[in-house]
């Protein structure tokens, strides 16, 4: 990573397919000094095609995780791999389940909830464009009682790929409309399919959405409505 000049303003994106949410941290770090808001925009799709366009021309970015089309989990994918020098931080209501610990392991170098602070916020940026990693106290504390014995969450098995096809299953995408989202073929989607249904012992897609919601795959604004 190349070096931050630490007088300069930290030149940040907002990802999120909710207007209020967009407008709120704006709103919010538009008042700090030390960082300039580039854009608002809805979708990972967006977000891909941005950095695109401007040539990864940005220091952070703020990502939604449950958004219409590729998502959070697939736009940091592809931003990290084109664009590794911009700093993702995925902002969410997840505070357990398997999220943290595989978008962390698949290239975003921070996790906040969207309860945190505006001051926590703006340590996580400021730590994660000078290189650093951020996580949010509360996620932090979910992840250290993740390992001590207990129940076992059946979604720490799975990869960052699969739990992406998980929860676009759990929202009643279809195997075709998921390949080309992800750009895979609808047999490596159905071999997604057949592994999740052996890794987590189901064998419906109605019980898979059991236990996305049991172990917070989804927050109150994106419960699948189908």
């Amino acid at each position: 990573m190349p070096a931050r000049d630490s007088n300069s303003k930290i030149r940040v994106l907002i990802v999120d397919d909710h207007e209020l949410v967009c407008h709120g941290f704006k709103s919010l770090l538009g008042a700090q000094d030390c960082v300039a808001v580039l854009s608002t925009l809805n979708s990972g799709e967006e977000a891909v095609n941005w950095c695109r366009d401007s040539q990864g021309n940005v220091d952070v970015i703020l990502m939604d995780i449950n958004m219409p089309g590729i998502g959070g989990i697939e736009a940091t994918h592809r931003i990290n791999k084109s664009w590794p020098d911009i700093g993702i931080i995925i902002v969410t209501v997840h505070e357990s389940g398997p999220l943290p610990k595989q978008l962390l392991n698949g290239g975003a170098r921070g996790y906040l909830t969207k309860g945190s602070g505006v001051e926590e916020m703006i340590t996580a940026i400021k730590d994660v464009y000078h290189g650093k990693h951020y996580i949010a106290k509360d996620i932090a504390q979910q992840l250290a009682l993740s390992v001590l014995p207990g129940d076992a969450n059946p979604l720490d098995s799975l990869s960052m790929r699969e739990t992406q096809v998980l929860m676009m299953i759990s929202q009643g995408i279809k195997t075709q409309e998921i390949s080309n989202i992800l750009n895979l073929s609808p047999k490596t989607i159905s071999t997604y399919r057949q592994r999740l249904n052996e890794k987590l012992n189901v064998s419906s897609d109605i019980e898979m959405l059991h236990l996305a919601m049991k172990y917070g795959v989804f927050d109150e604004f994106n419960m699948p409505t189908k």
